[in-house]
């Protein structure tokens, strides 16, 4: 029977593993959000995380397991910065209009060095044969839209739209310009692409029926 002090030592040494491979993940987001998810290594890494490259493959076995792991990583990130902040507000469009503002504030205060992680990621792939790691980004991407889509229509639903809204197309929009306010910010250093792109989303939902006083 194991004891108590095994089942100790052993709670102990997965803390730390957890505690470890958080620590990679950490720095190894944002090293790939300028650097690219090929940019990493387990030497380069070694150099700045607390954990040595022995370590850190055996944490995550290959460089295919740590580009997954990081992928996963910055979409839990994403999640919480971008998702969880606009659940406060109505399904529909007032989550929509609530969306737009927390990903506004994740791209701008730079939750990663690099800007979005997922715009990096989509160029650094989109030419890239089908495999799991292009897959795991197109998931996100794909998850992204839906719930997009899902709130336009729960908006064309509850009237705060147009019935002929076309939630692909919204969706499409709604990405499109936040995506571009994104890179521009990055390139040209500037901070009113933002502003650019609100005015932008607002006019396209109004242009669907959406009330411009509540979308402020």
């Amino acid at each position: 029977m194991t004891s108590i002090q095994d089942s100790a030592a052993t709670d102990g040494r997965r803390a730390r593993g957890d505690r470890s491979r958080r620590a990679v993940l950490d720095h190894a987001v944002q090293v790939a959000s300028v650097d690219g998810l090929g940019g990493l290594t387990f030497g380069s890494l070694a150099t700045a995380a607390p954990v040595n490259k022995s370590g850190i493959a055996g944490l995550f076995g290959s460089k295919e397991g740590l580009q997954l792991a990081v992928v996963d990583h910055a979409r839990a990130t994403f999640v919480e910065e971008v998702i969880a902040p606009a659940r406060e507000a109505e399904p529909g469009v007032p989550r929509l209009w609530a969306l737009v503002g927390s990903w506004t504030v994740y791209s701008r205060s730079r939750v990663f060095t690099g800007g979005c992680f997922f715009r990096a990621a989509e160029v650094e792939l989109d030419g890239r044969a089908a495999g799991p790691l292009r897959d795991a980004v197109v998931a996100v991407q794909e998850q992204w839209d839906a719930y997009l889509r899902h709130h336009v229509e729960l908006g064309t639903a509850a009237g705060q739209l147009g019935p002929d809204a076309d939630a692909e197309q919204v969706a499409f929009e709604i990405d499109a310009l936040l995506g571009a306010a994104n890179d521009r910010s990055l390139l040209l250093g500037d901070d009113g692409v933002y502003a650019r792109a609100h005015r932008a989303i607002r006019a396209a939902l109004v242009a669907r029926g959406a009330d411009a006083a509540a979308l402020s």
